[in-house]
């Protein structure tokens, strides 16, 4: 529950970011004829994701025996690597702001017509994109370890009241914190997407597991229990892992700790 609650609401509050930045500058500079425009584009984004769920639905459930072993691998190794650029994007949301504006601005130069198009299509890419990840990290979840629909459901929800609060009423959330916290259970989460692909690979005898298992303490901590299974589908948790999947899952974490420390050390730079 808490894996699908998280993706949906990190997914969701990217795209109500998006929104509520747009509406903010817009009323702010008296454009408020665009507001049509806005929802407009919420609609055919909202569309567009469900249309693309239906797709990936339909082509998913061609496969089967090995070649849907590595269709579900490599899903999940997908689903890591949007994963991973989600939270280093979301690492630099200190300039959302005056990065969409200045785009809102730009179109609002335009003719009418084009300040409308160019207005209609920062919201239906912002929805489009995060919709399709979504798509792809809510099958990743489901290959792993099982969707659960209320956590999803409540993460959408979630995400539409904090965005509204940011931009619109309080504007006293603290982002920076919320996307921190979320950001360190997410990288957990896409390690264990990592580790769950290459094991979906060694079934279909893609890789080998060099040892299979390296050890097993399903007797202790069964993967399948009411424990084993959360810690399984939130953090990739397997009591018999091979030593592939231990090694890349060490190898991501390892990947993600030096991808910061290069941000933060570029952002140190910068500021001095």
């Amino acid at each position: 529950m808490l894996e699908s609650f998280l993706v949906t609401s990190r997914e969701t509050l990217e795209a109500s970011l998006v929104i509520g930045i747009v509406l903010a500058y817009l009323n702010r500079t008296n454009n408020q004829s665009y507001r049509k425009t806005v929802y407009y584009g919420i609609v055919f984004g909202i569309l567009a994701s469900i249309l693309s769920a239906f797709i990936f639905t339909f082509f998913a459930g061609d496969f089967e025996g090995k070649a849907e072993q590595i269709f579900e691998g490599t899903t999940m190794l997908i689903g890591a690597v949007l994963l991973t650029t989600m939270i280093f994007w979301m690492m630099q949301q200190r300039h959302i702001s005056k990065e969409i504006e200045g785009k809102v601005e730009k179109h609002l130069m335009s003719t009418p017509l084009f300040s409308h198009i160019g207005i209609f299509m920062i919201i239906f890419i912002a929805i489009i994109r995060e919709g399709v990840e979504t798509v792809i990290f809510l099958n990743a979840i489901n290959y792993a370890s099982g969707i659960n629909f209320i956590g999803g459901t409540l993460g959408i929800i979630a995400a539409v009241i904090v965005g509204y609060l940011f931009f619109v009423s309080t504007k006293k959330i603290n982002l920076k914190k919320l996307f921190n916290v979320s950001s360190i259970l997410l990288i957990l989460f896409a390690a264990g997407l990592v580790a769950h692909g290459f094991h979906e690979f060694e079934e279909a005898g893609l890789v080998s597991g060099i040892i299979n298992p390296l050890f097993d303490i399903n007797n202790i901590l069964n993967e399948n229990g009411l424990i084993g299974g959360f810690l399984k589908g939130l953090f990739g948790y397997n009591g018999n892992p091979s030593l592939l999947e231990v090694i890349a899952y060490g190898a991501y974490l390892a990947l993600i700790f030096y991808l910061y420390k290069r941000i933060e050390s570029s952002r140190i730079k910068v500021n001095v």
